[in-house]
């Protein structure tokens, strides 16, 4: 079973940045496609951004468009979003996912699209 483990979360005043890492077990990780999403308190889990196994074209969620990028690293099985010009809506805890299955060289938005996720890490963002 692949496991999957995020780092990088933690408090950081609005404007500023932060980069979280995500962390995949398995010796296919260069087959995953993978995400990020997040749960603000009180609201549903959200799609934040996402990419194909190739590592090419990405997508990211309007409201996040133009600050956070995600991107991967296959020779370290690790997946990363990194966060600028951060707000303090985008204070959530933030999930990472992979697609194990085979599947197209594509991005996935759906949470049920994703067979592997991590415990989440908390990012909270002052004004």
């Amino acid at each position: 079973q692949v496991q999957v483990v995020e780092s990088g979360g933690g408090l950081v005043q609005a404007g500023g940045s932060l980069r979280l890492s995500c962390a995949a077990s398995g010796r296919t990780f260069s087959k995953y496609a993978m995400g990020w999403f997040r749960q603000a308190p009180e609201k549903d889990r959200e799609f934040v951004a996402a990419m194909p196994s190739s590592g090419g074209s990405t997508y990211s969620a309007d409201s996040v468009l133009g600050r956070f990028t995600i991107s991967r690293d296959n020779a370290k099985n690790t997946v990363y979003l990194q966060m600028n010009s951060l707000k303090p809506e985008d204070t959530a805890v933030y999930y990472c996912a992979a697609r194990t299955r085979l599947s197209d060289d594509n991005y996935y938005i759906r949470e049920r699209e994703y067979d592997a996720w991590g415990q989440g890490t908390q990012v909270t963002v002052s004004s």
